[in-house]
């Protein structure tokens, strides 16, 4: 998906990212109440390891690094995120505190999303909520499979 801020509607671009796709119409509706578009640059944190999760962020362009910090090796790519990807689940479960530091690789251009507005709405509308689950599941498994993938990579297949 190609987008700018300039122009981008907002309730397009959430609607038909990956995270939202699926979703009713009159959730994504409920979502846009507490978005905004935003514009990282090269470099820019999104958020670092042990904050508070406010918010999560829907990448329409650019790419974002997901990283933990290593002792006596400084910052490492634990995986990064693409447009149609999100960025972000800790929100969605206590302590509701990031678990790793995000970082822009490139100028990026997200939907960034109230996520206390919206563990709000998920307590006060179960259906809502569950659909909300889904959606951040699916995330949480994507980013299991791609950690499995880069530790297969790092250590190569068992033979036992």
């Amino acid at each position: 998906m190609t987008a700018s801020i300039e122009g981008t509607d907002l309730h397009h671009a959430l609607a038909a990212h990956c995270f939202t796709r699926t979703l009713s119409p009159s959730f994504v509706d409920r979502i846009v109440e507490h978005a905004a578009l935003r514009r990282y640059a090269q470099d820019d944190v999104l958020f670092r390891e042990g904050a508070s999760a406010t918010e999560f962020h829907l990448v329409l362009e650019g790419r974002v690094a997901i990283e933990t910090h290593a002792p006596g090796r400084g910052s490492q790519v634990v995986d990064t995120v693409e447009p149609c990807e999100t960025v972000g689940w800790s929100w969605f479960v206590p302590p509701y505190r990031w678990l790793f530091d995000a970082r822009a690789v490139t100028d990026v251009v997200a939907v960034t999303v109230d996520a206390v507005a919206l563990r709000g709405l998920c307590e006060n509308d179960p259906a809502f909520g569950y659909a909300l689950m889904q959606q951040v599941a699916q995330v949480m498994l994507e980013r299991m499979r791609s950690a499995r993938v880069r530790l297969l990579d790092m250590y190569g297949t068992s033979t036992r």
